[in-house]
């Protein structure tokens, strides 16, 4: 755009000197060319203040996001396409006063609330920028900063206005994102929400290929307890089985399997500790990176064959 921008002002220096091939005539520059250069240096000078601002940002939420995982709280983040009711629906559950509006990226700050669950359980629940079709590049690493709140979380509620004509369209723009910003690996929760706008109910075969889907309404409650006790089921009671090979340096992993887990074998090795058990659902993620699906853990030796040894 900058290189059109003053084609009112001369490019290069006027006057015949300027076309003769003279020596007086090169390298001179019009006062276009030098206000081409100015405006491209501002910029300049701004897109780096602005990335050096972004990753300020970062480290700072690094640093909160940090002392949530030392609670061991579990985390909980509500994503969707903008204006799908992820800032009413946190609003609701931990009766506070979030900002709501009905346009696109109303939130942009990740806001974090802590939410009573049943049976005196809790959570913590971040609200995060709403997403859209075909999200520019430039975009995806604007909202670098808040967007790095979901790879932390240890459950997504993913929304969907059930109302809209193209919800199938925007859930399906939400999951290509979460591939892009390399989150599709943590569980999903899908939350219809809206249903107070619909004429009638949709069928179990029209919304059956959302996974794990509930029905609710942000604005007026219904279904809401219906989904925190399946928030609750999977934070607490669901445990997945799990081979895991853990070094030792992971010492904080291990310590976590032994509080949180069940082991059924373990066996040091001289990399590290190979570790067979189930854990709970919302610490799955912690140990993606160290699955081991080729090892196996020799059983412990009989009582009898070691009292006759």
């Amino acid at each position: 755009r900058l290189t059109r921008a003053w084609t009112h002002l001369a490019r290069q220096a006027g006057g015949a000197s300027g076309r003769s091939g003279s020596i007086g005539g090169v390298g001179l520059r019009g006062p276009g060319e030098t206000q081409l250069e100015v405006d491209r240096r501002e910029i300049n000078r701004r897109i780096s203040s602005l990335k050096n601002d972004l990753e300020k940002v970062r480290e700072h939420r690094e640093r909160h996001r940090s002392q949530r995982r030392r609670s061991r709280i579990p985390i909980v983040s509500l994503i969707g396409y903008t204006n799908a009711g992820k800032s009413s629906l946190l609003n609701k559950l931990s009766k506070s006063d979030v900002y709501v509006a009905d346009k696109l990226f109303a939130t942009l700050d990740p806001t974090t609330r802590r939410v009573n669950l049943p049976d005196g359980e809790v959570a913590l629940f971040t609200d995060t920028v709403g997403f859209i079709q075909k999200l520019p590049t430039q975009l995806v690493a604007s909202f670098r900063a808040t967007l790095e709140e979901i790879n932390d979380a240890d459950l997504l509620i993913h929304m969907v206005d059930i109302s809209h004509p193209n919800a199938k369209a925007h859930y399906e723009a939400v999951s290509k994102t979460l591939n892009d910003i390399e989150a599709s690996h943590i569980p999903v929760i899908t939350v219809l929400n809206k249903i107070d706008l619909l004429e009638e109910m949709p069928s179990q075969g029209a919304i059956d290929w959302y996974p794990n889907q509930e029905l609710i309404s942000a604005k007026t409650g219904e279904g809401l307890d219906e989904l925190l006790i399946s928030i609750k089921k999977f934070l607490y009671e669901t445990f997945i089985p799990i081979t895991v090979n853990l070094p030792y340096k992971e010492g904080q992993l291990i310590s976590l399997f032994h509080d949180q887990g069940k082991i059924d074998r373990i066996s040091h090795e001289s990399g590290g500790v190979l570790i067979r058990g189930s854990i709970p659902a919302r610490y799955h993620v912690n140990y993606i990176p160290y699955l081991s699906k080729n090892k196996k853990i020799d059983p412990p030796p009989d009582e009898d064959d070691m009292s006759t040894n």
